[in-house]
């Protein structure tokens, strides 16, 4: 096997370093995403993307201490690192796990915002608390993360000046969930034969 191309400037300089580079983007999104669904408890996955995260960091490490006098790859590696911190986070975001509690402090008149929000499905409820000018009302609700954004554009949409807060909520039990109709294999297969008549 001619291994003349693993020997040469532009493996070791170049392709090399990618390698690593994406290696650790790789493994540091899973290790980041480990760590959210651990924090989450979803015990099951955590230790699947743990047993992929610690193989791809072996081959990336391994790959370094062949090539110790290559600074590019210690570079790769720093900069594989940071951009594997960034895009596990993202991910996250967009995957948007787990449930969160929101409470809100309108500035104004709440009774539009509380109706507006139970119209859009979401269970709403409200406490008399004291605040700075008086007498005002909170809002709270526990509402799946995915739901989040649309949940804060309706506040403020009805009440641009509202103060809230966003917090994450390690467990549930019971209560009101706003419902998304979810489709099946079965009603895939519904479609398929409606479109056959």
């Amino acid at each position: 096997m001619d291994t003349s191309f693993f020997q040469s400037d532009l493996f070791v300089w170049g392709v090399l370093p990618a390698l690593i580079f994406f290696s650790r983007v790789l493994d540091v999104s899973i290790g980041t995403m480990r760590l959210i669904f651990v924090s989450k408890g979803f015990k099951f996955i955590a230790p699947i993307l743990g047993f992929f995260e610690v193989t791809i960091w072996l081959i990336a490490m391994g790959q370094i201490m062949q090539h110790l006098n290559n600074f590019m790859c210690y570079i790769a590696y720093g900069g594989g690192f940071a951009m594997g911190n960034y895009v596990g986070i993202v991910l996250e975001e967009r995957m948007s796990i787990g449930t969160v509690l929101i409470r809100v402090w309108p500035k104004a008149d709440a009774k539009a915002l509380i109706q507006k929000l139970r119209d859009n499905d979401f269970a709403v409820t409200t406490v008399d608390v004291e605040g700075m000018s008086g007498q005002v009302k909170m809002l709270m609700s526990i509402i799946n993360r995915k739901h989040a954004k649309d949940y804060v554009e309706i506040v403020q949409g009805l009440n641009p000046k509202a103060f809230f807060s966003i917090e994450d909520v390690n467990a549930v039990q019971q209560g009101y969930f706003k419902r998304h109709r979810t489709f099946s294999a079965f009603d895939h297969l519904h479609f398929l034969r409606r479109k056959g008549k």
